[in-house]
């Protein structure tokens, strides 16, 4: 018999294999920070992901629902990446583990500090800001 605060993990088979590597959780943060991103804003803000690596995980991302990819009929033509219902949800989700991390004794803050602003989060734990 199971009490009643078990939860099935079941459903995390799939969405597990995705937010688990390295860039998604970044990727994530990232477009709820700044909502719609191009390809190339994103590869700039992440710095150190390759052209492939983000377009792997932009492609697995969006199987999964978490974010959408909007095509514009345009010469050059124009991708947008935002985050889907689900995509904000998980975000909200990890919010408390990007605190977390914010605030442990032993984080490198001169790391922290050379982070493009899009990285940061909104929210007021980060590195002890008020948001």
């Amino acid at each position: 018999m199971y009490e009643d605060n078990r939860v099935c993990i079941c459903p995390l088979k799939g969405i597990i294999d995705v937010i688990s590597k390295k860039w998604a959780l970044l990727i994530i943060n990232t477009l709820g920070n700044s909502g719609k991103l191009r390809f190339n804003k994103l590869m700039a803000t992440l710095r150190g992901i390759s052209p492939k690596t983000l377009s792997d995980t932009l492609k697995d991302l969006q199987a999964e629902g978490l974010i959408n990819r909007e095509s514009f009929a345009e010469i050059p033509p124009r991708v947008e990446y935002s985050l889907t219902k689900d995509g904000t949800e998980l975000r909200k989700s990890i919010i408390p583990l990007l605190e977390w991390t914010a605030n442990r004794s032993n984080i490198n803050k001169e790391r922290c500090a050379k982070c493009p602003p899009q990285m940061h989060t909104r929210y007021k734990a980060y590195l002890g800001e008020q948001k």
